[in-house]
Order: structure tokens, then C-alpha cells, then sequence
């Protein structure tokens, strides 16, 4: 079998809208490395968009799965209720911040999480709008695409999307747009679109993926906390890609120390089965009427024994602490390399959730060309990096935490010479 054989059966059999990355086919992956069909390998710095934060094939999970398949693979929690199910949902209420009574309904993926959040806070509050962000990405359902702030590749093309949602400037120092800034723009927003009476939640990433990795400064967290207290507004965080300790926390919201009323997950919570979770206030979950959340394979049993061995492995392995290590040797690596790539114009990140972003040296103009040459560059070296920001010049890393030291350092040396490279053209 050859990549280029299945490349043309891809390009005949599948719809274009489908972007997709690589020109190679997956064969095979074991925790941070994957072989394609060819037999080349590739160190993964993707982990499927943040969703292997346990890595490929961590035995456990294909032990709790098999284990899993030996007994009922769905009967659909709805109809017939399983123990796991029950078991998982007790976790997450103990794990996620805060010490209220909480209680958690599984789904299926993070934009079908971002909608029944939506739900359950219209329900809770008798009010219909919603707030987020510029640069904020919650799925591409048409509830999802109306509360991401970046319209291409997203949106272009898929109008019109719900009504009642409104965004306002994420704050991002490095272009300008401060914590004040922000919670003014949220002030304006009241005075001259929407009476903050009908604002049933403000939804938000603690820390932006797609946008960026821009994390959200603490002060503007505990302004977001302030304003929804005094105006009855639920606060929604979005977690599907920061949780599950790629922060150096188990979720990110922990680092502001701020309490949301309602949190969305999914992505590593499951390490590669298809699980995601709404968990929040106990009164806030019981608002809507019984049918009204669901789904058919919501909350699926091999996806829900896979999640139960993911938080055993991120406890047991001391992944949240690992985070942290990763990031620092990562972020100390970038930093040396600021003299010989000069189109750095930032490093950040919380724990392992780290970021590059590239501007034409000199200026404050995004460099996206130079972001792909590195990626081009680092891919040729069997390195995969995704990119991410409004005008594609960031490199985000998603490395699994299960990763092996000495493969981390040879990831960071094959980086270092596609930045290099990349620089050098």
C-alpha cells in the first residue's frame, strides 16, 4: 500500500471540505510516535488535536476497553443505564474546581458539549443570549460556529448562523487588547446591543486553542466572575482542549483560581474514544426537563471505561505535574532560539500547552508564510506541528504527556533545525 495510491482514492471518495494535513497514511502509533503505511515514523507534537494527552495506545486504556467489549459495547444510557456511567460522572463532580453540589451528563464530542451548555444555560436563567470571544473556536455545529470568533476556514460559505450571539476582544497583550479593554468592551456591548437581563452565560476558553494559546490573564477572569455575579450571567468555560492536565493543572480555569458555573471537556478525556461532558452546578444541570439532553451514543461504555483509565493513568503517572517539566524544557528550548530565528515575536503557554508566534521581523505583521515553512520543514523531519491563530502564525504544541524524554529532546532538535531552516530561505 502506498500514501500516494490512497491519496488519490482520498481526494475521489472524500469532500474537500475535509482539510486534511498530512499526505501520509496512518498504520500504526504507539504513545508519541506514529508509522505510516510506507513504514516511516513520525513523532507526533499533535496528538490529534490535543486529544492524546495519554498518549497512543496506552495499555491501560486498551485494557479497560477490551475488558469493556467482553461485556456490552451500547445499550444507550438513556434506555439502559450502566454503573460507569454513574462512576464517571462522580469523578468528574469531585475533580472539576469547586465544592458545590455539581452533577455531569456525558455526550459524544466538545461542539455537542458547547451546545448542551448553551441548553441547559437558557434553561436555567429564562434568557436566549450568549456571549464569547474574538478568536474563541467552540465546533462547527451552527451553534458552535456562531460562537467561534474566526471566520475562515469556519464559517465561510455556512450562514446564517443562530441569532443571540455576541462577541467581544479577548485579551492578548501582544496585540494590544488588555484586560481592561476587554471587560469594557463587555460594558459597551451592554449599552448598545444587547440588555445584559437577556445574557443567559459568557462562554470562554481559559486558555484559546485554535485562536492562539492565548490564556486568559487572572485579573480578567475574576472581572468575568464579578460582572456574571452582579448580573445573574452564568460563566461557561470551555475545556475540551485544555483539560485533563495539559496546563500543568487538571484544568486550566485552575490557574485563575475562578469557579465557572458550568464547564465543558472532552478531547483527552477519553484518550481517543469519543466522549466529551458538561458538568456544572447541580441546580444549573437539573434546569432542563428530562429528555431534553442526551444523545444516542452519548456517553458510549468503551468511551466512558477509556476515560476512567485516562484519569487513573494522569493521577497515577503524575501527568499534571509532567506538564509542567515538558513546558519548561520546551519553552527554554524556544528561548534560545530567539537569536537565530528572529521572527519569534512570542513564546507562551501554561504547562504543555505552549505556543510560537512568528511576525516579519522588525514589524507587527503576522509572518503565516514563515509558520508553514516551519511546519513544511519540521514535517520532511518526521516532526508534526500544528499551527493555530487568527492569521495562522502561531505553532501550537500538543506533544502526548506520556512522552519519552529522550524522544522529547530529539523532537526539539529536529525543531530546531526547521526553524532554522525555515530562517534561513
Amino acid at each position: 500500500m502506498r500514501n500516494a495510491d490512497l491519496q488519490q482514492r482520498k481526494n475521489a471518495a472524500t469532500p474537500r471540505g475535509v482539510g486534511v494535513m498530512c499526505d501520509f497514511y496512518a498504520a500504526s502509533a504507539l504513545n508519541s510516535e506514529i508509522w505510516d503505511v510506507e513504514g516511516r515514523r513520525f513523532i507526533d507534537f499533535s496528538a490529534g488535536i490535543a486529544v492524546l494527552n495519554t498518549g497512543h495506545r496506552h495499555p491501560k486504556l486498551v485494557a479497560a476497553i477490551q475488558e469493556q467489549l467482553g461485556k456490552f459495547t451500547h445499550t444507550a444510557y438513556q434506555i439502559v443505564p450502566y454503573a460507569s456511567y454513574v462512576e464517571l460522572a462522580e469523578r468528574i463532580n469531585a475533580l472539576t474546581p469547586g465544592r458545590h453540589a455539581k452533577k455531569t451528563a456525558l455526550f459524544s464530542t466538545g461542539a455537542e458539549a458547547v451546545e448542551n451548555a448553551i441548553k441547559i444555560a437558557r434553561a436555567a436563567t429564562g434568557r436566549t443570549a450568549i456571549v464569547a470571544f474574538g478568536g474563541a473556536f467552540h465546533g462547527r455545529t451552527m451553534m458552535g460556529m456562531a460562537l467561534t470568533g474566526k471566520v475562515a476556514p469556519y464559517k465561510i460559505g455556512f450562514g446564517p448562523f443562530p441569532g443571540d450571539v455576541y462577541h467581544v476582544p479577548f485579551p492578548t497583550a501582544l496585540h494590544g487588547v488588555t484586560t481592561a479593554d476587554s471587560l469594557a468592551a463587555l460594558q459597551t456591548l451592554f449599552k448598545v446591543d444587547v440588555d445584559p437581563k437577556r445574557v443567559a452565560a459568557i462562554i470562554l476558553e481559559p486558555v484559546q486553542g485554535e485562536g492562539g494559546f492565548y490564556a486568559a490573564p487572572t485579573d480578567f477572569m475574576q472581572g468575568l466572575r464579578k460582572l456574571c455575579d452582579e448580573l445573574g450571567i452564568l460563566l461557561i468555560a470551555d475545556e475540551v482542549q485544555t483539560g485533563f492536565a495539559r496546563t500543568g493543572k487538571l484544568f486550566a480555569i485552575e490557574h485563575s483560581g475562578v469557579v465557572p458555573d458550568l464547564m465543558t471537556m472532552a478531547k483527552s478525556l477519553a484518550g481517543g474514544m469519543p466522549l466529551s461532558a458538561v458538568c456544572g452546578r447541580a441546580d444549573i444541570m437539573d434546569a432542563a426537563a428530562p429528555g431534553g439532553l442526551g444523545g444516542t451514543y452519548a456517553g458510549n461504555p468503551l468511551s466512558v471505561a477509556s476515560a476512567h483509565a485516562v484519569l487513573d493513568v494522569i493521577e497515577e503517572e503524575g501527568l499534571v505535574e509532567r506538564a509542567a517539566v515538558l513546558g519548561k524544557q520546551l519553552t527554554t528550548h524556544l528561548e534560545r532560539l530567539r537569536e537565530e530565528v528572529p521572527q519569534i515575536a512570542e513564546i507562551r503557554g501554561l504547562g504543555s500547552m505552549v505556543a510560537v508566534e512568528f511576525m516579519k521581523p522588525g514589524t507587527q505583521d503576522a509572518d503565516a508564510d514563515f509558520t508553514k515553512a516551519v511546519q513544511a520543514e519540521a514535517l520532511k523531519r518526521g516532526l508534526l506541528l500544528l499551527s493555530c491563530g487568527t492569521y495562522g502564525n502561531a505553532i501550537r504544541f500538543l506533544y502526548p504527556l506520556t512522552i519519552p524524554d529522550a524522544l522529547m529532546q530529539e523532537a526539539l532538535q529536529i525543531l530546531s533545525a526547521a526553524m532554522q531552516a525555515a530562517a534561513a530561505r
